[in-house]
């Protein structure tokens, strides 16, 4: 992450614009610092990724609060093809005044530079590849897939820097924390799969959003408000999924790997897990 971040600080000079990606279903929690930071006097817009997960009337909450915040923002599906020559326009009209000023000094014909950065997962090479309507950039549905720069040019007047996800050293607020590791954001080899599982059965109970996995699963209603009720719902789920060891002994690790994978597939419906001004009402 710090050899990234390093990289970045590099290659933001060269660039006109930051796209800046975030996980539509928690915008501001999958926001790094550093990037709004280091692409300081650089042009800037927000991209909510994965907009098909969440909870339309929240994105159009969030696109309404980033432009009270004076950042250009809009929300998509990098995989949706229909959306490049909206994202192709917005860039254009991002880089209005910087084409003005290269007109004035008689720079003709350059092509603008952008660079595309989020954390790890939020789909920024998946977002490039559907632009630029190749496979140009790796993908893959968890994190660290892409591991340097690469330039890659979508037409003449437009060029994308990909670059590796960075995540920031810590984590001020843990619900942040909690957060992206539920979106995948943060490498399974340093969290505990059953532990974040039953986080996500609270965290979605609190908010009354488990009515999804229930429909999904026939599970009873029923609130889930400490971790070991959602101990109980997991050994339920490893049950009702056939996930037994011998003797039929509930296998929860397994359940909560599909039930995690399943949240971030939207297989538990669109859920977003956080709104424009919850932690100011808090």
């Amino acid at each position: 992450m710090t050899k990234a971040r390093r990289a970045m600080q590099e290659d933001v000079r060269a660039v006109d614009l930051v796209i800046e990606l975030v996980d539509a279903r928690a915008p501001q929690a999958t926001r790094n610092p550093d990037i709004e930071a280091l692409g300081r006097g650089r042009e800037h817009i927000v991209l909510m990724n994965k907009a098909d997960l969440a909870e339309e009337d929240a994105c159009y909450k969030w696109v309404q609060w980033f432009k009270e915040q004076e950042i250009p923002c809009f929300f998509m599906d990098a995989r949706n093809k229909q959306q490049k020559k909206r994202l192709l326009g917005l860039i254009e009209k991002s880089c209005e005044k910087k084409r003005e000023r290269d007109r004035k000094r008689g720079i003709l014909n350059r092509p603008l530079r952008a660079m595309v950065a989020g954390i790890p997962n939020v789909g920024k090479s998946t977002l490039i590849n559907t632009i630029a309507g190749r496979g140009m950039a790796k993908t893959a549905n968890r994190p660290g897939v892409t591991r340097g720069n690469q330039w890659i040019r979508l037409n003449p007047s437009i060029e994308l820097l990909d670059t590796p996800g960075i995540l920031w050293p810590k984590f001020e607020d843990p619900e942040v924390g909690l957060k992206i590791a539920f979106l995948g954001s943060i490498s399974e080899m340093t969290v505990n799969t059953e532990e974040l599982a039953c986080e996500l059965l609270r965290f979605l109970s609190e908010r009354d959003q488990l009515s999804g996995m229930k429909e999904r699963t026939g599970l009873p209603e029923a609130p889930v408000s400490t971790l070991t009720e959602a101990g109980a719902v997991l050994e339920q789920l490893a049950v009702r999924r056939g996930c037994l060891k011998e003797g039929g002994v509930p296998d929860t690790e397994k359940a909560a790997g599909i039930l995690l994978n399943e949240f971030r597939q939207g297989q538990l419906g669109r859920i977003t897990l956080e709104l424009p001004g919850e932690k100011e009402e808090a």
